[in-house]
């Protein structure tokens, strides 16, 4: 029996952003602990990191920067979502970026139907979250679209059937998307361990083997290549 990691790599690319984007057009974006140059920028808000990624997509002569899967970052130590007295911090991303500073539209990455959607308001949450459900080879796993703009979820219904390349959303702005600079999140999830509109994007270290588990690198579907 194929693993879902063959099926997904052997799925034909699909796109979820910004379909008129050529991939050679985008550029790989490290927003880890490990890049030396982000402490040397001030990066304290969403207008912050706009600026900072503009500049970056410019002098790359790019229109969309992707990365993140299994990144360690500092951005989210602004948010109280990600760190509480009984717990531990969760920094490590667990789902792909894709910025470009503009309200560009989203697609489904694959036929499938609405699994559930919801606006995650928290400051540095998901904002507008829409998931899909997706049944390939007998295996049935998700797709996330975090941080989208609140008309994606008008209208929607729960069981609905959606193609791949549909579009099915619009890329949020801050505040709305969670207070970030814009970018879709998009994250493959096996196991929705019964949660509705909303799923771990970030974990903690002492949890990252079942999250890369359960969550596999997203450019499996995407097949990005530089």
């Amino acid at each position: 029996m194929k693993s879902i990691i063959k099926i997904l790599s052997e799925i034909k690319s699909a796109k979820v952003i910004s379909d008129e984007v050529d991939y050679k057009d985008y550029v790989s974006l490290d927003l880890s602990v490990t890049n030396l140059n982000l402490s040397n920028q001030k990066l304290e808000t969403a207008e912050d990191y706009e600026h900072y990624i503009q500049e970056y997509l410019d002098n790359h002569q790019a229109k969309i920067a992707f990365g993140g899967y299994q990144e360690r970052r500092n951005l989210y130590q602004r948010s109280t979502v990600f760190k509480n007295q009984d717990s531990d911090e969760r920094n490590i991303h667990i789902g792909l970026d894709l910025w470009i500073n503009e309200s560009a539209p989203i697609y489904a990455a694959l036929d499938g139907t609405i699994h559930s959607f919801q606006n995650n308001e928290s400051l540095g949450d998901y904002g507008p979250t829409l998931i899909l459900k997706h049944q390939i080879e007998n295996f049935t796993f998700h797709t996330l679209y975090g941080h989208l703009g609140l008309s994606s979820l008008e209208g929607k219904k729960i069981g609905a059937f959606v193609k791949k390349g549909e579009q099915i959303a619009n890329l949020g702005l801050p505040p709305i998307n969670g207070d970030y600079a814009p970018h879709l999140h998009f994250q493959i999830i096996i196991d929705m361990e019964n949660k509705m509109g909303d799923y771990p994007g970030v974990c903690s270290s002492k949890k990252l083997a079942f999250y890369l588990a359960n969550c596999p690198d997203p450019n499996l579907l995407l097949k990005i290549k530089l």
